[in-house]
């Protein structure tokens, strides 16, 4: 099962209900293997995995990591140059939007770190949301002089207009050199072009030994797409966008009545 988190299994609070914790684990009592593959950090995703109890390859920052969990070593990483993550920063600022970085761990070093460059009302809510706590620098003198090898995910957090001006730029600079989705409404995320859910998702199989056709995956926005694309089967809650559910096997109830939990019952004949 590829789950992802936000809008999916997620209430819209962002917490995870016990009635979805007690199907899941019900499901992998049953032998299903869960994968998270989720935009989040890994950090960020860390209490609903401990609750859910999933171990082995997951997901994150919309596959541009896969870790082997809970003992947290990377699998593989797929790292945004400098390059774009330079041009997205001069972008950010001569616009006047919120722009931050995930940089990667480093032998030695810190861990893996967000970095915003003012703190306000965006960098709150990400950090409420995510419970993440960012640090402050300037991202030009952090990514100066090849200190920084390159970028798990770059994320401009501004309303869905704003990113309509963004995107168009970063097409027309970079093309097919960037990855970018819109996770939640506010997040537009910039990535690697070989980062996505869908390779994410190939590279957790195949340490696993699964195909398509013994994959079940889940997900509600337009990042979750290339993670359907690999998948032998899909669904997503009926919150999700237009596109999405168009794209789904099949459409579950919203995530703000649990509807992945109600309809895995049915799926895996939980209740018998």
């Amino acid at each position: 099962m590829a789950l992802d988190l936000d809008g999916t299994v997620l209430r819209p609070d962002t917490t995870l209900s016990k009635k979805t914790i007690a199907v899941l684990k019900s499901c992998m009592d049953r032998g299903v293997r869960v994968i998270l593959c989720t935009g989040r950090a890994v950090a960020g995703a860390e209490p609903y995995r401990a609750d859910i109890g999933a171990e082995g390859p997951m997901v994150y920052y919309n596959g541009a990591e896969v870790v082997d969990m809970p003992a947290c070593t990377v699998l593989s990483a797929t790292l945004l140059d400098i390059e774009t993550v330079d041009f997205c920063v001069d972008m950010a600022r001569r616009m006047g939007v919120h722009f931050q970085v995930f940089f990667p761990a480093v032998p030695g070093g810190p861990g893996e770190t967000l970095m915003i460059e003012k703190d306000g009302p965006e960098a709150e809510m990400y950090r409420r949301h995510t419970g993440i706590q960012p640090v402050l620098g300037d991202l030009k003198k952090a990514i100066a002089g090849g200190k920084a090898p390159g970028c798990l995910k770059g994320m401009f957090i501004a309303e869905p207009v704003v990113q309509g001006e963004i995107r168009p730029i970063l097409e027309g600079r970079f093309g097919g050199r960037i990855y970018t989705a819109r996770t939640l409404a506010p997040f537009l995320e910039v990535m690697a072009p070989g980062a996505s859910k869908g390779t994410g998702l190939l590279t957790a199989m195949g340490q696993r030994g699964l195909d398509a056709a013994g994959v079940l995956a889940l997900g509600d926005e337009e990042n979750d797409l290339p993670m359907f694309a690999v998948a032998g089967f899909s669904v997503a809650p009926a919150n999700a966008g237009e596109k999405v559910r168009q794209a789904a096997c099949e459409v579950a109830g919203s995530n703000a009545e649990d509807g992945i939990a109600a309809y895995l019952e049915t799926f895996f004949s939980l209740d018998n």
